[in-house]
């Protein structure tokens, strides 16, 4: 169900969450097409409505009367499904989290620091759900672990520098199926696991 949201310049329909799905898997289709494709066939949408959902996001991001991104996320997806202060060292956050209907298991979940500014924006496991604890490389298959869930599986797992403002990678030693020991990235989009580079 979509919430009320104000409309977009032109009249167009109101940006829901289902148009908010399809912007997380815009950018997830550089890295897993085929999961993309299969995922939008679940939802009964066209590949142009994809497309046509990331032109308004960035259209609303870049808007000159942008709103911040906490309100931006509230007439998106609604009041948030939790709400909560969150303590990382010195700072307090905010942390809002919301249903993501094509990953039932997760949450996407934004932290906003003391002022609104958007600390961090991604999916996360949701609270009591099954979490995947990977031994091998071989275990950590396009979208099943979140960048939390690697980190943990594989200490010390080193943070880097993403390829764009909605990525993640992880540098760190594990073993293959036969035991020996490689290094490797494992690279996320939206905080969700989407391939490994040697």
């Amino acid at each position: 169900m979509r919430p009320a949201t104000d409309p977009l310049p032109g009249g167009t329909a109101a940006f829901g969450p289902l148009d908010f799905q399809l912007v997380l898997l815009r950018r997830m289709a550089d890295h897993q097409p085929g999961l993309v494709e299969d995922a939008l066939r679940e939802l009964g949408v066209p590949r142009a409505a994809m497309r046509e959902a990331n032109r308004r996001w960035q259209a609303m991001l870049h808007a000159p009367r942008r709103r911040g991104a906490g309100p931006r996320y509230r007439s998106v997806l609604g009041p948030p499904e939790t709400l909560a202060e969150r303590r990382v060292g010195d700072l307090t956050f905010e942390a809002m989290t919301w249903p993501v209907p094509l990953w039932p298991d997760l949450r996407f979940e934004v932290l906003t620091a003391p002022g609104g500014v958007v600390w961090n924006e991604w999916l996360v496991r949701a609270p009591g759900a099954h979490s995947p604890v990977p031994r091998t490389v071989e275990e950590l298959l396009p979208w099943s672990c979140t960048v939390d869930e690697v980190a943990r599986a594989f200490p010390p797992a080193r943070p880097m520098e993403g390829t764009a403002p909605t990525r993640w990678r992880l540098a760190f030693t594990a073993p293959d199926a036969t035991g020996r020991r490689g290094e490797y990235v494992a690279e996320f989009t939206w905080g969700l696991f989407q391939r490994l580079v040697p």
